[in-house]
């Protein structure tokens, strides 16, 4: 409740006081050693024929804070239903907000990828809040060691792989990437008996690796869409080191929560800010956002974890096909062949994934059979000689005893 109160306050109270549309009036006094620079484009021609001492004015209208809402109303009723799948299901709202946005809006994917981590950072934030505030239970290591990787791939997406990557293989490539993961919330949810931790067992430098390595690989794909960190550290958790769902949703939660506000950071403060679109569209989801997600997490409490998943296939399905047929004369067939071996490779590396947490559960499983029947021999040889002790004692007594008589 705190989050909500406190944005939906500062939201409301900025928007009642610019509600009203303001008119500016800019001036420029033509001097002998006036530097041109200062003036925009559609101002520099009338210069021509201008003598010192003239002036030139430019009236601007800026419109009121709710203007908005006229064009990109469509985006806040689609993050109403966004908010609620990012408080659901391990997968953020840039999962809903990205795809709709590129391939339905014909939003360049850079003014996606910012909106996604400017209004992740107030969702997940206000998530990440909730979490703490209710003492949920965490994956504490793979939140440190995830998140050194994912801020490592995050500035290394940003910086080096958006640049080299055009707008049709950034939508094409996180269409892929998301429906990969659904295939791995498929693997996880066949396995209706399997055995889970509350934490990673026996977590050791090997494993603190691989969770550096997911986050790398998050990171980077947040660098580049928004989001990433939260499935790459959930599928890790799940398939390879058999947490629980219920621990890993909330710890990928925390994860996005970090990441977001570290990219959207970076991109205000060191890559001289986020795009200027990206400003609109956070102003009319942010007020819904910090209502819905909380309330997506009530509301999955009441749902089966097969229903929540048979959203996420159906929701990453949908957004691929879209990608596709959006797309379809666009695609050269090189980006198709290259779409298709990250489709396959995706679903490589979550089998692989799973299977390896099969056999590692099963040595681990067999390490744990050992030690007990070590201790347990343990016990029983403690035990005999402790009979045989006391056997030794009785002796010594009855012989003095004898000895006395």
């Amino acid at each position: 409740m705190i989050p909500l109160v406190t944005v939906n306050f500062l939201w409301w109270a900025k928007g009642f006081r610019e509600m009203n549309p303001s008119i500016d009036k800019h001036c420029w006094n033509i001097t002998e050693n006036f530097d041109s620079s200062v003036l925009k484009d559609d101002l520099a021609s009338y210069l021509n024929g201008t003598r010192e001492g003239d002036q030139i004015c430019k009236t601007t209208r800026t419109e009121g804070f709710f203007h908005d809402f006229k064009e990109r109303y469509i985006m806040t009723i689609t993050m109403v239903f966004g908010a609620m799948v990012a408080g659901m299901t391990s997968e953020g709202g840039g999962a809903v907000s990205f795809p709709v946005m590129t391939l339905a809006l014909k939003v360049s994917p850079t003014v996606a990828r910012d909106f996604s981590l400017m209004l992740q950072t107030v969702g997940m934030g206000a998530a990440m809040f909730t979490i703490l505030w209710m003492r949920i239970k965490l994956e504490y290591r793979s939140v440190i060691f995830c998140s050194c990787g994912a801020l490592v791939g995050l500035v290394f997406g940003l910086e080096v792989l958006d640049k080299m990557l055009c707008p049709v293989q950034k939508k094409l490539g996180f269409v892929t990437i998301w429906f990969s993961f659904a295939f791995a919330l498929f693997l996880l949810n066949r396995e209706h008996k399997r055995k889970t931790f509350d934490e990673i067992p026996n977590c050791g430098p090997w494993k603190a690796g691989v969770l550096f390595v997911a986050g790398l690989f998050g990171g980077t794909f947040t660098g580049i869409a928004g989001s990433g960190v939260d499935i790459c550290s959930f599928s890790i958790l799940t398939l390879l080191f058999r947490v629980s769902e219920k621990v890993a949703t909330p710890t990928s939660v925390v994860l996005m929560a970090i990441n977001t506000c570290a990219g959207f950071f970076w991109r205000e403060v060191e890559m001289g800010g986020v795009e200027e679109d990206a400003w609109h569209w956070f102003k009319v989801c942010v007020p819904v956002v910090v209502i819905f997600a909380p309330l997506g997490s009530i509301i999955a409490s009441y749902f089966h974890r097969q229903v929540l998943a048979w959203m996420v296939y159906i929701l990453d399905t949908v957004a691929l096909l879209t990608a596709l047929v959006v797309l379809g004369d666009k695609i050269s067939v090189v980006g198709g062949i290259a779409c298709f071996c990250i489709l396959m490779a995706g679903f490589g590396i979550f089998f692989l994934m799973s299977y390896a947490g099969k056999k590692l559960l099963e040595t681990e499983q067999a390490d744990e059979r050992v030690q007990e029947k070590d201790l347990k021999d343990g016990s029983v040889n403690e035990m005999n000689k402790d009979i045989e002790k006391n056997s030794i004692n009785e002796k010594n007594e009855n012989k003095s005893s004898d000895e006395e008589n």
